[in-house]
């Protein structure tokens, strides 16, 4: 997963020459500063390809994040939502498919496959997920009437959840860096897609400045309320549940369809692997508020905590920690 190295283009190649480059979870200096976030170098070449060459349309929906912040169950809640017309949620395609495969990441997806995919085939409203941060989305993501629906986990599970899902693969048996070892990497920022403060304000910033346009969700608020939440993406995406629809009980349908237990449990994602070689299991860990407790110590948990509040001060976003 983390050696797999696609052939860049050579003005890529050559750019990497001087990019910063530090350590990644296999220990080898594959992890680059990429127009300001920390890239793989297996997925560079997509990432570029993404950014330089995506082209929205109008009614695109692009579900984005850090990477373990809920993506998943957010991809789930977004295709149940903007395709309840089409299929009924007793019916959902979410029985039978894994919701990466509904909707696929772009950066870290679809351009890994093919740098040039073609797109325009699939049928509106498409729905796409990303990683990048939001300065670094294609021109025309940005410039256009797509919508952006943003999920935000708190950093102590968020960093958890990462390295719990990312030590499920091993390279020739090798295990990977521990938390502990990578601890002070990530009180620097330096982690896959990270630093998680500049992925998350540069959405936050956005949605405060652009409400039509970017929708930020919080990963603990979803546990919390989905009903309300759910009604907030439909709101958003401007197709806003009926009063009949309400009546009728679809939003606690969906609402059962994409819960964890539910999703986890189905025999589509509990076989099955993604093309990165990812299962479709591992995409359901735990799905807890505070289970960084039990990997993080309480001195590690205060220092980070600290710093990402130091780094978003004045922004007004803040985290649970705990239920």
């Amino acid at each position: 997963m983390f050696n797999q190295k696609p052939p860049m283009a050579e003005d890529l190649q050559e750019l990497v020459l001087n990019l910063p480059r530090e350590k990644n979870l296999d220990g080898t200096n594959s992890l680059y500063l990429f127009k300001g976030a920390w890239v793989s170098a297996y997925v560079l070449r997509a990432v570029d390809s993404f950014q330089r060459h995506f082209i929205a349309q109008d009614t695109d929906i692009i579900v984005a994040s850090m990477p373990k912040s809920g993506t998943t169950w957010l991809k789930a809640l977004t295709f149940s939502v903007a395709k309840r017309h089409i299929y009924d949620p007793k019916e959902s395609p979410l029985l039978t498919t894994p919701p990466h495969e509904l909707v696929p990441f772009t950066d870290t997806g679809l351009y890994m496959e093919d740098p040039l995919p073609n797109l325009e085939q699939l049928p509106p409203p498409r729905i796409f997920g990303c990683h990048s941060h939001f300065a670094n989305l294609p021109e025309s993501i940005r410039n256009s009437k797509c919508k952006v629906v943003y999920i935000c986990r708190n950093p102590l599970d968020q960093v958890v959840s990462y390295f719990q899902f990312a030590h499920q693969f091993k390279q020739d048996g090798k295990p990977l860096l521990s938390l502990d070892e990578c601890y002070e990497n990530i009180c620097r920022g330096v982690h896959v897609l990270g630093p998680f403060w500049d992925n998350v304000l540069g959405y936050w910033k956005a949605s405060l400045e652009r409400p039509d346009k970017v929708l930020f969700l919080k990963y603990e608020d979803l546990k919390e309320d989905i009903i309300s939440n759910l009604k907030k993406i439909a709101g958003f995406l401007g197709i806003p549940f009926t009063d009949e629809e309400e009546k009728e009980g679809v939003i606690e349908e969906i609402s059962r369809l994409c819960s964890f237990d539910n999703l986890r449990n189905l025999e589509v994602n509990k076989n099955g692997v993604r093309p990165s070689g990812a299962p479709n299991s591992s995409f359901f860990r735990k799905g807890e508020v505070g289970d960084w407790a039990n990997y993080l110590s309480p001195s590690m948990a205060e220092n980070y905590l600290k710093i990402v509040e130091e780094k978003l001060s004045g922004s007004g976003l803040t985290f649970k920690t705990s239920q």
